[in-house]
C-alpha cells in the first residue's frame, strides 16, 4: 500500500475533467492537481516548449511526493510522454484522443476530432489514427480559441457557441456520427455541443478510460491506498486566477484546497 498522492497536470483547468473521473473510480486516493494556466494553451507551442513545460510540471509533482503522474493534457501527452517515461521511473499515464472506440462504433465511417493544433500535428496522433482508423474518414478540426475562453471561465457564452458552430457544422455536413474531444478542456463544452449537434451524434472523451488505466497501473505497481479510515487531501494549484479554478470545482463534493502558485 502507498499513501502518496496521485499527481495530475494540465496546461490549465481542463484536466480537472480527468481529475473528476479519477476521484470517482479511486475514492481512497489523495491527489495533487497542477494547472499551468499561465502558459495555456500548449497546443500553439513547439514540441520543445511543450516538453520543457511538461518536465517542469513533473518535477513539481515529484517534489510533492506523487507516486504516479497523470499527464491530463492531450498536447503534452502526444508531444512529451515518450520522453517523460524515458526520463523518470515514476509511472506516467498519458491521454490521447479516443480514436479507437469512435472508429469501431461509427456507422457512417466518418469520425470528427476536435483538438488543439499541437495534438493534431503530433506523430503520436497520426500513428494512432493510422492503426485504429483504417477505412475510417477522420475529420480533424483545430479548436482555436476554445481553451482560452474556457480558461477565462467563459464556457456558456455566445462567443464560445459561435466558435463551436463554426467548427462542428462542417464536420456534421460531411457525415460525422462520432465526435472525439481531443482536449481535456472540451468536456466542459459538452452541454453546449449537445445543443448544436443532433442527438444521434456520439460525443466521446477520454476521461473514464484514463481513470481505469490509472487504477490498473496503481494495482500493477502495488501503489494503491486501501485505507478508508483517514481524511484524504486534494490539493489544486494554479499559476493564474484561483477564482476561475474554484469555479470549475464548485460542485465537487470532497474536501479540497485550491491555491495560487507562483510557478
Amino acid at each position: 500500500m502507498n499513501k502518496g498522492p496521485i499527481g495530475i497536470f494540465d496546461s490549465g483547468i481542463g484536466g480537472t475533467s480527468i481529475w473528476r473521473e479519477i476521484n470517482k473510480i479511486l475514492p481512497n486516493e489523495a491527489t495533487i492537481y497542477l494547472a499551468d494556466s499561465k502558459n495555456a494553451p500548449y497546443g500553439e507551442k513547439s514540441k520543445e516548449q511543450i516538453l520543457e513545460l511538461s518536465i517542469k510540471n513533473v518535477e513539481f509533482l515529484l517534489k510533492k511526493g506523487c507516486k504516479l503522474i497523470v499527464v491530463a493534457c492531450n498536447t503534452a501527452t502526444t508531444n512529451a510522454i515518450k520522453e517523460l517515461r524515458a526520463a523518470y521511473s515514476t509511472p506516467m499515464i498519458g491521454i490521447e484522443p479516443a480514436i479507437k472506440p469512435a472508429a469501431l462504433n461509427s456507422k457512417t465511417k466518418t469520425v470528427g476530432v476536435l483538438a488543439t493544433k499541437g495534438t493534431l500535428s503530433s506523430a503520436l496522433f497520426n500513428s494512432t489514427s493510422e492503426i485504429h482508423a483504417n477505412g475510417i474518414k477522420i475529420l480533424d478540426q483545430v479548436g482555436s480559441g476554445l481553451v482560452e475562453l474556457i480558461e477565462k471561465g467563459e464556457v456558456h457564452t455566445s462567443e464560445t457557441r459561435e466558435l463551436l458552430q463554426a467548427y462542428l457544422e462542417p464536420m456534421l455536413s460531411k457525415g460525422m456520427d462520432q465526435l472525439v474531444l481531443g482536449c481535456t478542456h472540451y468536456p466542459y463544452l459538452i452541454p453546449l455541443i449537445k445543443e448544436i449537434l443532433p442527438d444521434n451524434i456520439k460525443i466521446i472523451d477520454s476521461g473514464e478510460g484514463v481513470a481505469r488505466q490509472t487504477k490498473n497501473v496503481l494495482l500493477l505497481n502495488n501503489l494503491m491506498n486501501h485505507s478508508q479510515s483517514e481524511t484524504l487531501e486534494h490539493q489544486f494549484f494554479t499559476n493564474a486566477d484561483v477564482s476561475v479554478l474554484e469555479g470549475f470545482l464548485k460542485d465537487v463534493s470532497v474536501p479540497y484546497k485550491a491555491q495560487y502558485l507562483d510557478f
